[in-house]
C-alpha cells in the first residue's frame, strides 16, 4: 500500500479545496502541542458519533505519530480496488484510514512538506468514504504543515481544539486557535481535557493540571466552551487495549462527559452549516 501511495505523489501540484462527495461535515480535531490526548478525544468523538447513530469517518492524519489503528484495535489492511481508489476498512462502525496502515510498527515516516500534503490528498480523495455525516480528522499536534494542507485540499466545517487546563498547554492552545482563525476555519470550539480526577479511594477531587482553564480561553476568544473531560484511568486503559470507553454506552460513568461533549459538536456543526446555508443563499 505505500509504494502505491508514494508512486502517486510526485509532480502534482496543489489544487483549490473541493468538497468530498458524500460527506456532510469534515470536523479537524487539533492541539497547540502533543499530550493532551488529541488523539484519544478524535477516536472517542468519532465512535461516539457513531453509535449515537451517525454514518462516521476516521482520517487519522497525524503522520508523525499515527495512534488510531492502535486505539481501535484495527489491523485489518485497507485495499486497493481496480479503480486505484482505497476501500477503508472499518472498526467497530467507523471507517478509518490512517498513517499507521503505511509504516506498522515502530519505524517512524520522515517525510518533508510536499510529500505531506500529498499524503492528505490521497487520503481525502482516493479514499471511497462514501456518504458520511462526519468525517472526523485527527491533525498532529502543532501549527504545521499537514493542518495547511488539509485546509487546502477540503473545505472544513470547523475545528475542535483540545487542551489542558494547564497554562503551557492553554498558551500553545491559543496559537492553534489563532491559526486555524488565519486560514478561515470556523473554531467549533474548545474542550479541556484532563480536567479533574477524582480519588478511588475518597473520592476527594484532585485538579492535576489545574482547572477552568479550558473555559476562561473561550470565553476570552469568544468561541464555545464543550466541557471538560476529567482524567479517568478507564479512558486511558480503553485507548491502550482497543476498546475505547464510548463503547459502553452513554450510560457509563466513564463515558457521560465524552457523549456530552459529542453532543455539543453535533450542535454546533449544526449551527455552523444553517450559517454557510444562509450566507450562500444571501450570495
Amino acid at each position: 500500500m505505500k509504494e502505491s501511495f508514494v508512486g502517486h505523489m510526485h509532480g502534482q501540484s496543489p489544487q483549490s479545496p473541493q468538497p468530498i462527495p458524500g460527506v456532510d461535515a469534515v470536523v479537524a480535531v487539533g492541539s497547540g502541542k502533543g499530550g493532551v490526548g488529541k488523539t484519544t478525544l478524535s477516536v472517542n468523538l468519532a465512535l461516539s458519533l457513531a453509535r449515537l447513530g451517525h454514518k462516521v469517518g476516521l482520517l487519522d492524519a497525524d503522520v508523525y505519530g499515527p495512534n488510531v489503528p492502535l486505539m481501535l484495535g484495527a489491523s485489518a489492511t485497507p485495499k486497493i480496488m481496480v479503480d486505484n481508489m482505497i476501500e477503508p476498512p472499518e472498526r467497530y462502525g467507523v471507517k478509518l484510514i490512517s498513517a499507521g496502515f503505511l509504516n506498522p510498527g515502530d519505524s517512524p515516516l520522515v517525510w518533508r512538506g510536499p510529500m505531506l500534503h500529498q499524503i492528505i490528498a490521497e487520503f481525502i480523495q482516493r479514499v471511497q468514504w462514501g456518504k458520511l455525516d462526519y468525517l472526523i480528522v485527527d491533525l498532529p499536534p502543532g501549527t504545521g504543515d499537514v493542518a495547511i494542507s488539509l485546509v487546502q485540499t477540503v473545505p472544513l466545517t470547523g475545528a475542535v481544539v483540545v487542551t489542558t487546563p494547564s497554562d503551557v498547554s492553554l498558551q500553545d492552545g491559543r496559537k492553534a486557535i489563532e491559526m486555524f482563525r488565519q486560514v478561515k476555519v470556523d473554531i467549533i470550539g474548545i474542550i479541556e481535557n484532563m480536567g479533574s480526577f477524582q480519588c478511588p479511594h475518597c473520592h476527594h477531587e484532585i485538579d492535576i493540571f489545574s482547572k477552568g482553564g479550558g473555559q476562561r480561553t473561550a470565553a476570552q476568544f469568544g468561541v464555545p466552551f464543550l466541557g471538560s473531560i476529567e482524567l479517568d484511568p478507564e479512558i486511558r486503559k480503553g485507548g491502550d487495549t482497543g476498546n475505547p470507553v464510548v463503547l459502553a454506552g452513554e450510560d457509563s460513568d466513564h463515558a457521560k462527559s465524552l457523549y456530552a461533549f459529542t453532543r455539543k459538536v453535533i450542535e454546533r456543526v449544526g449551527d455552523l452549516k444553517a450559517t454557510s446555508e444562509t450566507v450562500i443563499s444571501i450570495e
